[in-house]
């Protein structure tokens, strides 16, 4: 195995990210080393990249959706095999013993380490992580379209969820999470409703073709009082909207690690028992969850591939909508 490794460095929030060539890492114990075979790109990563997340690990290799084959075992691992293809999600570690974790809590752990924030993560060739953090990958994706999965797909599922038994859900932010998470609530018979941003006819049609019963701006009423709203769109003025949107006794979620602040709006909107809340991580709980759920009927994820050395517009076309479902870099 080659002794150096190419990666995309953040060496300060706001810059763009730096091609590098660095000693591959070495598993300590409990960790694998894997060589990356793709690796999703994220809203969440921009917000890091951009400084809207405080206090990232620096310099930093970025990437929480990592599919990689397992290279090499620190010392106690037993979990996986040299060869195995596993995935390696947001959540990196917990403490195991707070009161968060004691209670199933675990994603509200104040200890955690997340991955491609505050450890190192997928832009690279190689990476190392905990491999009671990491998890078997269904059969049925290859390695592109596994990637998305592994952020969009867990974090979509815990925000769905939340909706409960809602059977009229508005999914605002029509991306890489909202297009998976769509064709499980269409599964499961339920009526989606997507919001886009306002003239984005390109997403309104892609949602439609994934079963969304209607498809509109974001600044919209639907043509009927949702149950619950899901927002993936990280914008604080999308929350009033949604909660005009949704029922007495609804839900609106917010999905996202960061939004912009939300306005100021009158109580009768959330009057009448509507709730309002947020998705904080995820739990491991959550992932065997949902993967075991994609593998027992396979869902399309729309993937849009670049090469590792290509990063920045990946996230430049992210940041600007350029594509529909997921950027993914190969590296």
């Amino acid at each position: 195995m080659a002794y150096k490794m190419r990666a995309m460095i953040l060496e300060r929030p706001g810059a763009p990210l730096c091609l590098v060539e660095r000693e591959i890492p070495q598993p300590g114990p409990g960790q694998i080393l894997l060589q990356v075979l793709a690796c999703g790109v994220c809203r969440t990563d921009l917000h890091v990249v951009d400084g809207e997340l405080p206090n990232p690990k620096l310099p930093l290799i970025p990437g929480h959706e990592i599919v990689g084959k397992v290279v090499a075992l620190g010392e106690g691992v037993d979990r996986f095999q040299l060869g195995a293809r596993v995935g390696v999600p947001w959540l990196g570690f917990t403490c195991g013993a707070c009161r968060f974790c004691l209670k199933g809590r675990e994603n509200l752990c104040e200890q955690a380490g997340f991955t491609g924030y505050t450890l190192d993560g997928g832009y690279a060739e190689y990476t190392v992580a905990d491999a009671r953090y990491a998890f078997p990958l269904p059969e049925a994706y290859d390695d592109l379209h596994a990637a998305p999965l592994l952020c969009a797909g867990l974090i979509g599922y815990r925000s769905y969820a939340l909706a409960e038994d809602a059977e009229r859900i508005g999914l605002y932010g029509f991306g890489a999470a909202a297009h998976i998470i769509a064709q499980v609530a269409v599964r499961q018979q339920r009526r989606i409703y997507a919001f886009t941003r306002p003239g984005d006819l390109a997403a309104q049609e892609f949602a439609r073709t994934l079963g969304a019963v209607w498809a509109g701006d974001s600044d919209q009423m639907p043509p009927e009082p949702l149950d619950a709203a899901i927002l993936y769109a990280p914008v604080g003025a999308l929350v009033p909207l949604a909660l005009k949107a949704v029922r007495k006794g609804g839900k609106v979620i917010c999905a996202g690690i960061h939004m912009s602040d939300i306005p100021s709006f009158p109580y009768a909107l959330l009057w009448g028992e509507r709730c309002l809340g947020s998705v904080a991580n995820l739990t491991r709980r959550d992932g065997e969850e949902f993967l075991g759920l994609a593998a027992a009927f396979p869902l399309k994820t729309e993937v849009r591939p670049y090469p590792l050395a290509e990063a920045n517009r990946a996230l430049e076309d992210l940041r600007h909508g350029r594509f529909q479902g997921a950027a993914v870099l190969v590296p």
